[in-house]
């Protein structure tokens, strides 16, 4: 061997025969001393990968000298450099650096390792918790990725940085704690995902999406209308609108969208965020260029099932397809909520998350439900007017089969003295409205209506609410006895039937045992009907005798 060859790797003997190639190349390159050969090394070793890939190489070799064989290198790794070590040279070594830097990437990646194992430990355990408070408050949710429930208020600031203007506003409304829709929709329409929500009448879902919208909208603006909130009534309508003021507290500019402003008003003047109206009035102002809904970040569909009823589908899809912004969130809420309304739903909204509240399609568990029976039409009223002799505990809600029977209704009991008042849509906006402050107001114990106010309407203390008409369907029946009972409170509910109404009773039963109440075993017994409206011709209500 020549010193020239060997000087950097004193002590250490080639195999010239073997490793000739090898020789000659480090032969030529004339290096004289250990500081260039170190400095060359560092410059081949440019990433951290090289680096590993010699040391690697170099204990590969070692290995095989000291059991005194001798292998070929490997196909797969070519290297330009090769060579036999037969013992170390202490207190120096070629590749520190090289060491140094493995040995760094090494610890970066034990830590990134370990980092994303408790990083997973921590999303699965936070997984097990939300899954345990869900079940604490009977929610049932489906979808992906879902937000976790709220605990309480106090985390709209920390987890959502809720302006504290609304905070204080929800202490003044006297709102203590999230209801169960709340503690779930809430975070679901925060986190900018869509959703559709079922939950008991009472429950609080008014506020569940009127919240998350002031919360996202921030601050008012002059680029146009950037929330709709659609009712299927005009009395629902109001109603959303005065808790929207009472929320936002003329921090936004929130209108209703009444007949004169649907015909003359210019929304390009008009400054609205929260815009609040029937499907019929909103396509009216579209259809007349008064309105443009291109910039709409949030549409709710309130009662989204009777929306979705043949007779407002075609105005609520005109609607939906004018609000052409590609980033618009859409919600549906409901007190029932059919698997065909699921399915209409489902084509409109991407990504959605199902929001359910104990049972789907059930009554409140704060009413108490009665199906009584009267034999015949006649037997109604005799029942009707015993049950207010027994005990009349207004206010008292009365539903009947259409706007005719209620006025019926009305002529029978407006002389007796039980204060009694009807609202149907015959009637004009104004005299509705004035029917149904009269009836919050106390001045009307007993309010004879049609499902013109079964849906949505919030009267507050309603103790009890007579079916004198059976209902057409199970969710009439829920949405109409849910004007009892409602945010926590006792009511009850009475049904009156007839021979005509017995096939249908199973229906009914169906949701009265779901939500607790007890019904005669006869009744489920009887085979359940497949009904679409229950509607049958009913005798005129009138106790004067046939001439």
């Amino acid at each position: 061997m020549e010193k020239d060859a060997s000087f950097l790797f004193g002590g250490i003997s080639f195999n010239r025969k073997k490793f000739a190639r090898d020789f000659d190349r480090f032969k030529g390159k004339n290096i004289v001393d250990s500081a260039e050969k170190l400095q060359l090394i560092e410059k081949e070793d440019k990433t951290i990968d090289d680096s590993i890939e010699k040391v690697e190489f170099v204990k590969n070799e070692i290995s095989e000298m000291e059991d005194g064989t001798s292998t070929s290198v490997s196909k797969k790794r070519k290297r330009k450099e090769k060579g036999t070590v037969s013992d170390s040279v202490e207190g120096f070594s070629v590749f520190k650096s090289s060491k140094l830097k493995k040995e760094a990437a090494s610890e970066e990646t034990d830590q990134s390792v370990n980092e994303l194992i408790q990083g997973k430990k921590e999303y699965y355990q936070q997984l097990e918790r939300d899954a345990i408070f869900r079940k604490m408050h009977n929610i049932h949710v489906s979808g992906s990725n879902i937000p976790s429930p709220l605990h309480n208020f106090a985390e709209l600031r920390s987890r959502y940085k809720c302006r504290s203007y609304l905070l204080r506003n929800l202490e003044k409304l006297g709102f203590k704690e999230p209801t169960p829709i709340q503690r779930q929709t809430i975070p679901v329409l925060l986190s900018g995902r869509e959703c559709f929500a079922c939950a008991p009448t009472g429950s609080g879902k008014t506020f569940a999406f009127v919240f998350p919208i002031l919360m996202k909208l921030k601050h008012t603006a002059k680029d146009g209308v950037r929330a709709v909130i659609l009712s299927p009534t005009r009395e629902l309508a109001a109603q959303t609108t005065r808790e929207c003021k009472k929320l936002a507290r003329k921090k936004f500019y929130i209108r209703l969208m009444t007949k004169q402003l649907a015909k003359s008003g210019d929304f390009s003047k008009l400054r609205c965020d929260v815009l609040i109206s029937t499907p019929l009035r909103l396509k009216f102002a579209i259809q007349k260029r008064k309105l443009d809904l291109s910039r709409v970040e949030f549409l709710v569909l309130d009662e989204s099932d009777k929306l979705f009823e043949p007779g407002m589908l075609e105005q609520v899809d005109f609607v939906v397809k004018a609000c052409t912004n590609p980033s618009i969130l859409r919600s549906l809420f409901s007190a029932t909520l059919p698997d065909i309304v699921e399915d209409r739903a489902r084509t409109i909204m991407h990504d959605a998350v199902r929001v359910i509240i104990g049972r789907k399609n059930s009554a409140s568990e704060t009413i108490e439900q009665k199906l009584v029976y009267v034999g015949s039409e006649e037997g109604k009223l005799l029942a009707l007017r015993q049950s207010f002799a027994e005990s009349l505990n207004p206010p008292v809600l009365v539903f009947v089969q259409n706007k005719e029977r209620a006025k019926e209704l009305y002529d029978e009991l407006k002389l007796e003295d039980i204060r009694p008042d009807v609202i149907h849509s015959d009637l004009s906006q104004i005299q509705r409205e004035n029917a149904i402050d009269n009836f919050r107001a106390g001045k009307t114990w007993v309010l004879i209506a049609t499902d013109v106010v079964a849906r949505g309407m919030d009267f507050k203390g309603v103790n009890c609410v007579i079916n004198y008409d059976f209902p057409d369907a199970a969710a009439a029946y829920i949405h109409r006895i849910g004007r009892s009972g409602r945010a926590g409170r006792s009511g009850q509910a009475i049904t009156f039937y007839t021979e005509a109404d017995i096939p249908f009773l199973r229906n009914i039963a169906n949701v009265i045992t779901s939500s607790g109440g007890e019904v005669p075993e006869w009744i489920m017994s009887l085979t359940k009907k497949k009904w679409r409206k229950h509607r049958p011709r009913r005798e005129t209500i009138s106790t004067q005798p046939d001439i």
